[in-house]
């Protein structure tokens, strides 16, 4: 799923307001949702009228098919890729094949014991295209239902961590572009960190972002969650970082951060600006305290995200 700039900038600018950012990464589901119903309607519709013997199981011959990629099937079948792998240790496409067609098998007998015990429920979709129109019986219903459902936690997972991704370094660069903090004084990668090769993809995945004041490094931890739990809390403070920015943080995260004396910065507190600059003070971290900040804020965006 990739986001573009546009929308980039819009959580940004919603996140620093102390706006509630999450409307923008729901209108990216709902989006993204609307656009596969569609495509996946299409694709039963032929698949349907592709089945010349009604004894064939046409879902199966047709969204089951190898020739699509692993992560149609898997969601076609009723998974997803994480469930896969955990039970699995891998996603090849030979794996992906075989784990599906035995969810499959199990989807359509559990689908098959219900409808046998529930003999008063009768459930049809139609579904019409053009002048084509195709009849689903309640198995096939509830199969292309539970497909459906299963995508829209596929979609809306991945939108959540990938807003997260695409945003967290954009936005503490415009809170320390915001504040006139020098380039020397913050990164997104310390060069010449002595780690070994197989560390290097977790310790930069693991740190978010640094601030620096001379030969001190503050590690910064970001999250752009909703209301905070202890465990993110914990997360910090076992990767010994010196600032937790988050979306919204709980009384407990809060004490719990203090106790540990970690800087903080809630977004939603609609305070994130001067709780930064306070931080950068405490850090003695070089600064200058914003003049306007939606015009800067402005000019700020359009350079990183150009």
């Amino acid at each position: 799923m990739e986001l573009d700039k546009k929308l980039i900038s819009k959580v940004i600018r919603s996140l620093i307001a102390g706006e509630d950012s999450r409307r923008v990464t729901l209108d990216i589901i709902n989006s993204k949702f609307m656009k596969f119903m569609l495509d996946f309607f299409k694709e039963v519709v032929d698949a349907k009228m592709q089945s010349k013997d009604i004894n064939v199981d046409w879902y199966k011959k047709a969204l089951l098919n190898e020739n699509l990629s692993p992560e149609d099937i898997l969601i076609n079948a009723g998974l997803n890729k994480k469930t896969i792998f955990n039970i699995y240790g891998s996603t090849n496409k030979e794996m992906v094949l075989d784990a599906s067609a035995k969810n499959h098998a199990k989807l359509k007998q559990d689908i098959q014991d219900l409808v046998d015990k529930e003999a008063d429920l009768n459930l049809n979709l139609s579904i019409k295209m053009g002048q084509v129109s195709v009849e689903l019986n309640i198995t096939e219903s509830l199969m292309v239902m539970n497909t459906i459902a299963v995508k829209r936690a596929s979609i809306r997972g991945g939108a959540w961590s990938k807003v997260g991704k695409n945003v967290e370094k954009p936005l503490m660069i415009s809170l320390c572009m915001l504040h006139n903090v020098p380039k020397e004084n913050y990164a997104i990668n310390l060069k010449g960190t002595n780690i070994g090769n197989d560390d290097k993809e977790n310790f930069s995945r693991e740190i978010d972002f640094y601030l620096l004041s001379g030969k001190e490094e503050y590690k910064c931890e970001v999250k752009l969650m909703g209301k905070g739990n202890p465990e993110s809390a914990d997360a910090v403070i076992a990767r010994d970082s010196s600032l937790f920015v988050a979306d919204k943080l709980s009384p407990l995260n809060k004490n719990q951060l203090d106790s540990r004396k970690v800087h903080w910065v809630e977004l939603q507190s609609g305070q994130a600006v001067q709780q930064f600059e306070d931080v950068l003070t405490e850090l003695n971290i070089p600064h200058k305290k914003p003049k306007n900040i939606d015009l800067e804020l402005d000019k700020i965006l359009n350079k990183i995200l150009s």
